[in-house]
């Protein structure tokens, strides 16, 4: 059992979906057609024996109640823990206040409530798999103050432009933080996910609001990177970073065939709040391949390359490639598209032939009848 308590914070404006975000919190973003984001660090958890969860909310927080709910699906034992979704209930003036340590200390007597000594925080936006059981034993082992964990990689250019890098002193001390414009293509990601003991959190959450209203955690880490002893958790397989529209795009696509990739283990289960509904019919001049088709859709045209989400509904005729379909969407009969990313409850029946590509989205808003 990890002696900690789990939170997941909310990301920054700079993280935001095109379109997919104004609906819903990053959190409850769709993914591969039947997950949502926050399946993956929620699961991390439960399954390093985390049995008390905070999910903080930053706006919009019904898709995550109806979603997570009691946690049953996750494992959490009820006896012995709990999973709360958490935000800030005090008005603000501007969003520009609405910041992780404004929710953080508005439910300050919520973290106090939990007897672990230690607190696990990360964001939804990153998929990757890590028993915190692990890190846990290195951060204690190490005296360190904080843990951060981060991915080294070849591919910063490509894959996690936008995101923050950690440089590391020779004692290998994080010393200094920045954000990542391509430079180069080696670098150190930070998953801006933390380990420490939860007396020095609240009190990192105190200096932060004293130093201004509008600091976020990983602000007030970065001004006292030199007074405190931080070191850096190398995360080893397969690491995501959803920060665009782009980003989850490419990201679904990687993983179109969950079996050839190391985030889904086994021994290592993803949990996701269960859909009894009907299996997927393929009509009698379906042709699919190369796709994640969730159940309760009916297919009657041609699907390659694409990721199609519960009771979706593809007309005879109708031609998608390198698509994603978010729930209950319609393509209508004969309709073509490609490289377009649809929101829920979509109808697309009297345009013909919308085309985009993998490199030049189009997304179609949520309830749109095109």
């Amino acid at each position: 059992m990890v002696r900690a308590m789990g939170i997941i914070g909310f990301e920054g404006d700079a993280v935001k979906i095109e379109g997919i975000s104004k609906h819903r919190p990053m959190s409850s973003v769709s993914f591969l057609g039947r997950y949502r984001l926050i399946d993956f660090p929620i699961s991390n958890l439960t399954n390093s024996g985390v049995n008390t969860i905070h999910i903080y909310v930053k706006e919009k927080p019904r898709s995550v109640f109806e979603h997570v709910g009691t946690g049953r699906q996750y494992n959490i034992n009820s006896k012995h823990g709990k999973l709360r979704v958490m935000y800030g209930e005090e008005e603000i003036s501007s969003s520009i206040y609405n910041t992780d340590v404004r929710s953080y200390l508005q439910n300050e007597s919520y973290i106090w409530e939990d007897e672990a000594e230690y607190v696990i925080i990360m964001p939804s936006h990153f998929i990757y798999t890590q028993d915190f059981s692990d890190v846990m034993d290195k951060h204690i082992e190490s005296g360190a103050d904080i843990t951060m964990l981060h991915k080294n990689t070849d591919a910063a250019k490509e894959k996690y432009f936008g995101t923050t890098t950690i440089n590391f002193d020779k004692e290998k001390r994080v010393k200094s933080f920045e954000i990542n414009r391509g430079q180069a293509k080696k670098r150190a990601i930070s998953l801006e996910a933390y380990v420490l003991k939860k007396q020095l959190f609240v009190e990192l959450l105190h200096k932060a609001n004293n130093q201004s209203p509008i600091y976020w955690f990983k602000d007030i880490v970065t001004e006292n990177v030199s007074n405190l002893n931080i070191q850096g958790y190398s995360v080893k397989g397969t690491v995501l970073a959803i920060t665009d529209l782009q980003s989850y795009y490419d990201s679904s696509m990687e993983l179109i065939n969950p079996e050839s990739s190391d985030l889904f283990k086994k021994d290592w289960p993803i949990y996701t709040r269960t859909n009894d509904s009907a299996p997927t019919i393929y009509g009698e001049n379906a042709k699919v391949s190369k796709s994640l088709v969730a159940n309760g859709t009916l297919i009657q045209g041609t699907v390659t390359n694409s990721i199609i989400g519960r009771n979706v509904q593809i007309e005879e005729g109708a031609v998608v490639e390198n698509c994603i379909i978010l729930p209950t969407s319609y393509i209508g009969k004969d309709v073509r598209i490609n490289g377009l990313v649809i929101d829920k409850h979509v109808r697309i029946e009297k345009s013909k032939e919308i085309k985009g590509s993998p490199e030049q989205l189009i997304y179609i808003n949520r309830h749109d009848h095109i």
